[in-house]
């Protein structure tokens, strides 16, 4: 059996490959993201610490439960991140209006737009995909990488825990 500390840090790993990927498609691809792109990283950002906090933590906590709602807090930030993407991804294939000028989302979005716009770059259009590998666009392969995170998450979560060592 996996134990918490190596599936924690799996899933970690898992999700530092992923927003790795993104920052190499930007910095080594030129490929520029829009401000939904980059709000989707935020969960990586956030889940990448976490799942090593919990790594290190998992093997010296005595409540099963608690573990278990680390577990399940990786799952939400990947949900959420999840979520985004199939929204973004709808936005590209034109199922539904994307936000204006790819600033009218949130709070997020709209500082990440203004970050591009101060550093002379003017971000893409949300509703153009930057390039599609399979026929999936890269919001798309977010949704890929973050449900299978989640499953991860979702496992750590609700598999039954190994008792305590004394």
């Amino acid at each position: 059996m996996l134990s918490n500390r190596n599936l924690a840090v799996l899933i970690g790993v898992g999700m530092a490959l992923t927003v790795g990927t993104a920052l190499a498609f930007e910095h080594l691809g030129g490929y520029i993201p829009c401000a939904l792109c980059l709000e989707q990283r935020t969960a990586y950002y956030t889940g990448v610490p976490f799942m090593i906090g919990t790594a290190i933590a998992a093997p010296h906590i005595r409540r099963p439960r608690l573990v278990q709602a680390m577990f399940g807090i990786g799952a939400l930030l990947m949900i959420w991140t999840m979520g985004l993407g199939i929204y973004h991804s709808g936005v590209e294939w034109g199922l539904w209006a994307g936000p204006t000028d790819c600033s009218g989302a949130s709070s997020t979005v709209s500082q990440a737009g203004n970050l591009l716009e101060s550093l002379g770059q003017r971000p893409p259009s949300c509703d153009q995909a930057a390039g599609r590998f399979l026929g999936i666009s890269f919001a798309g392969w977010n949704v890929v990488a973050a449900a299978l995170l989640t499953l991860a998450c979702l496992y750590g979560a609700f598999r039954r825990q190994p008792a305590p060592r004394a």
